[in-house]
């Protein structure tokens, strides 16, 4: 049902029955490295591109996810997913070896939100039964298509971002004893004018902020009903300024406000910048560390606003600002 203008409130409440994350080396030797359920220490991991390395991750991820659901791929009924590639294609060649009824969708860093939203929708309303959520991405496939290719060595400001090399999957289903999926707020694109792609925690500060905002609105709720608000990956330089955003705006985050991309590394790991990135962190973070946290009753309810910029290789180079999202979803033990 409708809550508000942007808002889906899911009265069935669709259960997580089975995640599952798979990681990289430098992911693996972060904080939470022993919340992830595999590590892989080889980036190609065993193929000969790093693009086949991410469609094996994800792969790999979607399998163990409804293996701990008690399923098979076979059992799934939808799958929605996505990833940073030129036509999703880690989500699309993956969809092509589970042969599963496929959808595949783009919100850069805050796919998988968009994913557990549009899956909660499936599910509230009797359209599917089991839907497989998910998102991937690979630090070497994201550097060859936004940025620089590893090899060429090129240089980076501490405002960049890592990305993660990390894929995530989740089965919804209508009933079942995981995490509930309560609501979910589709978030509107934000372009504050910045262009420098180097600054992407700042250019989605203020979508995340925006969609906190409507989402308070929508709900009725203020931020002390929720134990945790974690956005998705604005890292050390965006995440202070969408609190100092928020304040402005009169609403106190408060202590429980974090963030995906500043928890997925140790700030003195090598290179990890200001931060994770990629449709994977926000992923392996919240189905990992955010999610147990629920199902072991620490945290009651929780609300996960996964932040994407919308920019391409193409628009930078023409100079263009950078559009911006944030979808947030409530998870509740």
């Amino acid at each position: 049902m409708q809550v508000g203008k942007q808002t889906w409130r899911f009265p069935s409440r669709p259960r997580i029955t089975g995640s599952a994350t798979v990681v990289g080396a430098k992911e693996g030797e972060g904080p939470l490295g022993s919340w992830f359920d595999e590590v892989e220490r080889d980036a190609y991991f065993g193929e000969n591109s790093f693009e086949k390395a991410e469609r094996i991750m994800f792969e790999r991820a979607q399998r163990l996810a409804a293996k701990k659901a008690n399923h098979s791929m076979e059992d799934v009924s939808h799958v929605i997913a996505g990833d940073l590639l030129a036509q999703n294609i880690s989500a699309s060649f993956s969809a092509r070896t589970h042969s599963r009824p496929h959808l595949g969708v783009f919100s850069a860093c805050a796919t998988i939100m968009e994913s557990f939203a549009l899956g909660g929708l499936l599910i509230d309303s009797l359209n599917s039964e089991k839907v497989l959520v998910g998102a991937s991405s690979h630090n070497s496939t994201a550097e060859r298509t936004f940025r620089y290719p590893t090899e060429y060595g090129g240089q980076k400001p501490q405002t960049a971002h890592c990305t993660a090399t990390a894929a995530g999957a989740a089965i919804l289903e209508a009933k079942g004893d995981g995490p509930a999926l309560t609501e979910a707020t589709i978030g509107r694109v934000i372009d504050f004018g910045i262009t420098n792609p180097w600054e992407m925690g700042a250019a989605m500060a203020p979508a995340a902020v925006d969609t906190l905002r409507v989402h308070l609105q929508a709900t009725g709720r203020s931020v002390l009903d929720y134990d945790l608000i974690a956005t998705g990956d604005l890292g050390r330089v965006g995440h202070p300024l969408a609190r100092q955003m928020l304040l402005e705006q009169g609403i106190d985050p408060g202590h429980q406000f974090t963030d995906c991309g500043i928890l997925l590394y140790n700030e003195n790991q090598p290179e990890v910048f200001s931060g994770g990135s990629g449709p994977g962190c926000c992923t392996v973070v919240t189905l990992s560390y955010l999610l147990k946290k629920l199902k072991e009753g620490k945290n009651k309810r929780i609300l996960v606003i996964a932040t994407g910029a919308l920019l391409s290789p193409l628009t930078v180079l023409q100079g263009d600002t950078i559009p911006c999202i944030a979808h947030a979803v409530t998870f509740e033990g």
